[in-house]
């Protein structure tokens, strides 16, 4: 499968209808609307999204980078459609999201998922990501496994 990866506003319509998709996937997986720790991402503190999208333009992933620190950014948001999973798209996303936070000079990506996505979990080891200890608003979450990977560093 062919799709293009695009940067978009946060509040971009396909943006926002992925990320509802997403949602209601985690609330049937936790069976529960409540199982995001810490603060939700937002227009306000996300860096950069990204939205993939299949030749006919419909959107099929996403993902997101928020800032931690001066060397850190932290993924937020990445999504693949059902259909679309297993097509290579979710590298490309995650390829793309490093290189965005490389040009910016960031050196590590973290990353929260949970245990009731071994697949997510399964995806970010095969892509060089090590299980880390819970960071920030995850400290002390039953429902967060963390995750980071550090960037070869630019210039």
């Amino acid at each position: 499968m062919i799709w293009t990866i695009e940067q978009r506003p946060w509040d971009d319509p396909a943006g926002a209808a992925l990320r509802s998709a997403q949602r209601a996937e985690l609330d049937a997986r936790y069976g529960t609307d409540d199982h995001e720790p810490g603060t939700p991402p937002s227009a306000a503190d996300i860096d950069l999204f990204l939205v993939a999208v299949d030749p006919t333009g419909h959107p099929v992933g996403c993902g997101a980078l928020r800032r931690l620190d001066v060397r850190s950014a932290e993924i937020k948001r990445m999504y693949v459609a059902p259909a679309n999973r297993g097509s290579g798209v979710s590298t490309a996303l995650l390829r793309a999201l490093e290189s965005a936070a490389s040009d910016r000079g960031w050196t590590s990506i973290r990353l929260e998922t949970g245990p009731a996505q071994p697949e997510a979990m399964r995806f970010y080891e095969r892509e060089g990501y090590t299980e880390i200890p819970l960071f920030g608003q995850y400290i002390g979450s039953d429902l967060s496994v963390c995750y980071e990977r550090f960037l070869p560093e630019v210039g």
